[in-house]
């Protein structure tokens, strides 16, 4: 059997992080955790390029726009879409997702998406460096691993 599976040795990766500023309370904790994994696995600074966005919705756009730049090895999606009193969170949690994952099949980019969806703000804070550790953080070795693999999986048919 021929198993493929990818490593999180970050040495001489690029990778992209983009980050929603709204709940930037929690966001900026994700960045940090996100960095601290990349640093941790190997990466340099000077091969990370944090790309901040106003809110979660806007992150899909400048994901695609950085995959397509054909500079990164694989993307990591940082945001807190917190619940509030109308529908307003699970129209943006929903569109925020697809459009991640959109820009990841489309562009063959690995694109992380760790944009939490939560009830209120003591969650979101509990994930981003509380006691359910650090989405970043994780997200980081996600994003490598994916990276390795895709470099590893054969070429598509009638790539040149």
């Amino acid at each position: 059997m021929n198993v493929l599976r990818g490593e999180t040795l970050g040495a001489g990766r690029r990778v992209a992080i983009v980050a929603s500023r709204f709940n930037e309370l929690v966001t900026s904790r994700l960045v940090e955790g996100a960095c601290g994994g990349l640093s941790h696995h190997g990466v340099v600074p000077e091969d990370v390029t944090l790309a901040w966005v106003p809110g979660a919705f806007e992150i899909p756009l400048v994901a695609r726009r950085l995959a397509e730049s054909g500079r990164f090895d694989a993307l990591i999606c940082l945001g807190a879409v917190i619940r509030g009193e109308t529908s307003h969170f699970d129209l943006i949690a929903a569109e925020v997702a697809r459009g991640v994952s959109e820009v990841g099949r489309t562009t063959g980019v690995p694109c992380i998406f760790e944009v939490l969806a939560t009830d209120d703000l003591a969650q979101a804070l509990a994930r981003a460096g509380g006691e359910h550790g650090n989405k970043g953080w994780e997200a980081a070795g996600s994003a490598l691993e994916m990276a390795s693999l895709m470099r590893s999986l054969p070429a598509r048919a009638g790539a040149g």
